[in-house]
């Protein structure tokens, strides 16, 4: 049977470093760290939730969740993120999809998929020059209604059965969940943070306490952390992967010029 031996989360965006230079720095240093202690885990794959950004998931088709079954990705390029491709795994995205059915779980598919930030930041960071194969899994925070927080929670678990009954012996997966934490990006409110849910989000990952905020309801999510915030959803996908594990905090900077609560933790498997 396959094993998770990794588990992170970490927000899924880089912008500009100038008049912020000091969180910058701590939020790459942070990024690197985690590649390092993903480079040192030997994974064989890497599992990266996100979500589209609208960028593939038009408004004329709309799923709560779909995983990329492709062998090879392009970055979209927006935010100057390099074009160049990195390696996917069809096999294991299509194991996803068809234990996930067994489990209750209709998961929708992307056959060709050009990643936005959402997902090729973290790969480019996490895959250096595109070596250790990434499969996407996508959360739909932007359809109403989205996916519940339960709802991806126990999502996590299914994943996490499809690793250790269906995949090979000794097959070693890195889980991770990127995006958030708050954010704000809609006019009134564009660029707000909230440091209070996101240090009450971080300290439930701390403590091993992760299913208190799959408790939440979305709209209460969408209230207290913003539309951007919605992507605590994909950090509740990897949480319940490794149901009960408690985390470390490895970054927390409040960045409005950012728009963003940039946060990043390892859970320990």
């Amino acid at each position: 049977m396959g094993r998770i031996v990794g588990a992170f989360a970490t927000s899924h965006i880089l912008m500009e470093r100038k008049g912020v230079e000091e969180q910058a720095d701590r939020v790459f240093a942070g990024l690197k760290s985690i590649r390092e202690k993903i480079a040192a885990l030997k994974p064989d794959i890497i599992l990266i939730v996100t979500n589209d950004h609208m960028y593939n998931h038009g408004t004329a088709l709309q799923s709560p969740f779909a995983v990329g079954l492709a062998n090879e990705y392009t970055p979209y390029g927006d935010m100057n993120v390099p074009q160049k491709p990195f390696k996917g795994h069809t096999e294991f995205g299509v194991s996803l999809v068809e234990t996930a059915a067994e489990e209750g779980f209709d998961i929708g598919f992307f056959r060709q998929l050009r990643p936005d930030h959402g997902l090729s930041i973290p790969a480019l960071f996490f895959s250096p020059q595109g070596r250790i194969p990434v499969v996407p899994f996508m959360t739909n925070p932007h359809m109403r209604p989205c996916p519940s927080p339960a709802r991806c929670y126990a999502l996590g678990k299914a994943l996490r059965k499809t690793i250790e009954t269906n995949r090979p012996e000794d097959e070693r997966i890195v889980v991770v969940g990127t995006g958030g934490l708050s954010h704000w990006l809609a006019i009134p409110r564009m660029g707000e943070v909230n440091v209070d849910y996101d240090s009450w989000v971080l300290g439930c990952f701390e403590s091993g306490k992760a299913e208190d905020v799959a408790g939440l309801e979305a709209a209460e999510i969408l209230e207290r952390a913003g539309n951007g915030g919605l992507e605590t959803l994909n950090w509740l996908v990897m949480a319940g992967a490794v149901d009960g594990a408690k985390g470390r905090k490895i970054f927390y900077e409040a960045m409005p010029a950012w728009l963003t609560g940039m946060a990043a933790i390892e859970m320990h498997v």
